[in-house]
Formats: structure tokens, sequence, C-alpha cells
């Protein structure tokens, strides 16, 4: 009995140790919210591009970015990003047809990373045509 308790210690012990020395990679952003500030109602189309950088021992591989709304559209590095290598999100707001005033969008990336969901979010507000 004590064998089979023994062994199976050794075996809890080198999956632990397994498990820990893989490789992950992590996603680190420059900023995780853009502010547009104040814009017209004339020019409705923002955009602006966030950075981020793969601080992971593995290539970082974003699967999905999902925008909180139809006028919100993310662009995204497709391509795995190799460990210390940047990548970008540039996130594009539309505010034709939408009512002036404050805004504020979250975009979600799915990823591979340590942190496989995280939120991106953009606001600003758009003034009424003069």
């Amino acid at each position: 009995m004590k064998k089979t308790i023994l062994c199976l210690m050794l075996f809890l012990l080198a999956g632990i140790s397994y498990a820990s020395a893989q490789s992950k990679a992590e996603i680190k952003f420059d900023k995780t919210t853009h502010d547009f500030g104040t814009f017209s109602e004339e020019k409705p189309i923002v955009s602006c591009t966030f950075t981020f950088t793969n601080v992971g021992n593995a290539p970082l591989v974003i699967h999905q970015a999902i925008a909180s709304c139809g006028c919100t559209v993310p662009e995204y590095t497709q391509e795995p990003v190799l460990p210390g290598k940047t990548g970008t999100v540039k996130v594009t707001y539309n505010g034709t047809g939408r009512y002036p005033g404050h805004f504020r969008k979250s975009i979600t990336l799915r990823t591979n990373a340590e942190t496989e969901m995280l939120r991106l979010y953009i606001e600003g507000d758009m003034e009424e045509k003069k």
C-alpha cells in the first residue's frame, strides 16, 4: 500500500513539474483604453491602434476579436507573434447614423495566452453637426 501511494505521489509530482515547464504566450498591451475625445458628426469615422507585445516564451495567436456592437470594427495581427515581438489591434468606430453624445465600446479578444480573454475599450464624444 505504501509503495502504491509513493508511486502515485511521484507521478503527481512529475505531472506538476511537466505542466509548469510548459511554455506559454503572454500578451501585454501598451494601453487598454483609448479616448477619441470630441469629434464632429460631420466626420463620424475614427480609428486607433492598440499595440501589444508577446512577453511570454511561446508564439502568441489572437483567435478572435469581437466588438460590442456593429459600429465598431477590430482588425488584428493574423499571424502568430513570436516571443518579444509586437502586433496590433486596429479599431475603427463609425458613428454614421448614431446619436451624438458620449459612447464607450468594448472589444473582447480571445488568445492562446496565459490570460485567454481580455477587453480593450474605446470611448469618445461625437458632437452634433453645426
